[in-house]
């Protein structure tokens, strides 16, 4: 009998109702999502020893910021190698491995707090936490494009945009939980960490539990596989391996890298980026609530443009991306020198929106590209860019940040050159899009390689137009 994590045993009957399956991804890209309101707790861990304000022995902002960055690389190393593995065995221990790894990750943390050991906090939420990020964010991501053929940029959707309104759920509950644990002697953020940490392993672990795949030949009731008009889409497959081979994946790379460096560093320090522009006009309760906000405009734009992108295309989604993002990236020195704080909201508002729709749109683009037999292990390779983004762009705001503040400049200017430099990478980004083509014909599997690697063949176009093929089905 097939063991109770196996992918066997997961199999949806061939009536089962597809929509159940988003509630499941929901719950665990909700949780992980929280990484991106990590930076509430950055201005409480500056003064766990001195309570009130920062003693010398406190943690600086520039070390604070390494978790982040290391809970993003190994987000991106995880998903690269857990990506196969994914496709072995399933979603189901996949997602379980991730709530383990998250949940106990805040714990280790906590223990970090309490023993004032930085390195525990490196280990337990940037090391061991961004394993549980890495498997948990593509688990759902390819079981949903399997089971929405007709709408991959609305499915990829649905459960990407959990991921960016997790900080919409984490970032003021984060605060709520460290005012009710404050106290004289503590800060707040252990407990809070251990509360986290057991609240989202028990909500991650019932969408592993709930999840369901398609069987092998299912496909929408009606919905048959369109004639191609757009070249970009393909109905056939290239190997994880062969991918790599390609130029396309790694003008993909590039595309992903750059969009998530323009936005990943500004948002893990949206809370004290806020409060140094606009200094004493936003309080730290007001900068949760601007994270939490961008949180919103994060979830709403992953769903957003991801639904978009089914109708223009992912290729020309992107180039939105890239222009209207680099002309805000410039707008926002000149704003935040006018004191007008609504306007420098809207415009965060607006490239948060593209900045998550970036994420969504990127598993369909792959499965345009690729096709969607292997977009699960792709993909995961493909977020190795969200790891190098998830060094350069908090690397690019803190240190350059420091380096203003070093020469003088004030902390109100102290973020104009890097916006400058966001809009730079944003157009680079735009000319790597503008190099993407349909995939050579010689990196496609013929259908004698499905009966060696799989011992069956995927439901798609090219099995249905190849007469030769049609006896080869799924047992």
């Amino acid at each position: 009998m097939p063991g109770f994590f196996s992918k066997q045993r997961i199999t949806a009957s061939p009536d089962y109702n597809r929509w159940l399956v988003p509630p499941a991804a929901l719950s665990v890209h909700l949780c992980i999502g929280q990484a991106y309101a990590f930076s509430v707790f950055n201005e409480p861990l500056t003064r766990v020893i001195g309570g009130s304000a920062s003693a010398p022995d406190d943690w600086k902002l520039t070390e604070l910021g390494w978790i982040f960055s290391l809970a993003i690389v190994f987000l991106g190393i995880s998903a690269a190698f857990g990506g196969k593995w994914l496709e072995k065995v399933g979603p189901r221990l996949t997602m379980f491995v991730a709530a383990c790894c998250f949940g106990g990750g805040f714990l280790i943390s906590a223990l970090g707090v309490f023993l004032h050991q930085i390195w525990l906090l490196y280990l337990g939420y940037g090391v061991i936490g961004g394993i549980g990020l890495g498997l948990g964010y593509v688990s759902p991501v390819s079981t949903l494009i399997k089971w929405f053929p007709d709408r991959r940029g609305m499915a990829t959707g649905m459960a990407i945009m959990g991921f960016g309104g997790g900080a919409m759920i984490g970032a003021p509950l984060s605060v709520l939980l460290m005012d009710h644990f404050q106290s004289t002697v503590s800060v707040g953020v252990i407990e809070t960490f251990l509360t986290m940490g057991g609240l989202y392993f028990i909500s991650m672990t019932i969408g592993a539990l709930t999840i369901r795949t398609p069987p092998e030949d299912w496909r929408p009731e009606g919905w048959k596989p369109p004639v191609l008009r757009n070249k970009m889409i393909t109905h056939r497959h290239v190997h994880i391996d062969q991918a790599l081979k390609t130029p396309q994946f790694y003008l993909l790379w590039l595309v992903l890298c750059l969009n998530v460096t323009a936005g990943i560093g500004v948002l893990g320090q949206a809370s004290v980026m806020i409060q140094e522009i606009f200094k004493g006009l936003v309080t730290p309760a007001a900068a949760a609530g601007f994270v939490g906000l961008l949180s919103l405009f994060n979830m709403g734009g992953r769903f957003f443009w991801s639904t978009v992108s089914d109708y223009i295309g992912r290729k020309s989604t992107y180039f939105v991306f890239f222009a209207v993002g680099a002309g805000l990236y410039a707008a926002v020195p000149s704003v935040g020198m006018t004191g007008n704080i609504a306007l420098f909201i809207l415009l965060y508002a607006v490239i948060l929106s593209m900045y998550g729709g970036g994420f969504s749109s990127i598993p369909a683009y792959l499965a345009d590209i690729f096709g969607t037999r292997y977009v699960g292990g792709i993909h995961g390779r493909l977020l190795t860019a969200w790891s190098t983004a998830g060094v350069l762009g908090p690397v690019l705001v803190n240190y350059i940040r420091e380096f203003q503040i070093a020469q003088g400049i004030a902390k109100t200017d102290a973020y104009n050159v890097t916006m400058y430099i966001m809009a730079g990478i944003l157009l680079l980004g735009f000319f790597c899009n503008l190099l993407i083509k349909p995939v050579h014909e010689k990196h496609y599997m013929q259908h004698d390689e499905f009966d060696e690697l799989d011992g069956a063949y995927p439901l798609d176009e090219y099995r249905n137009t190849n007469p030769s093929t049609l006896t080869k089905t799924a047992s």
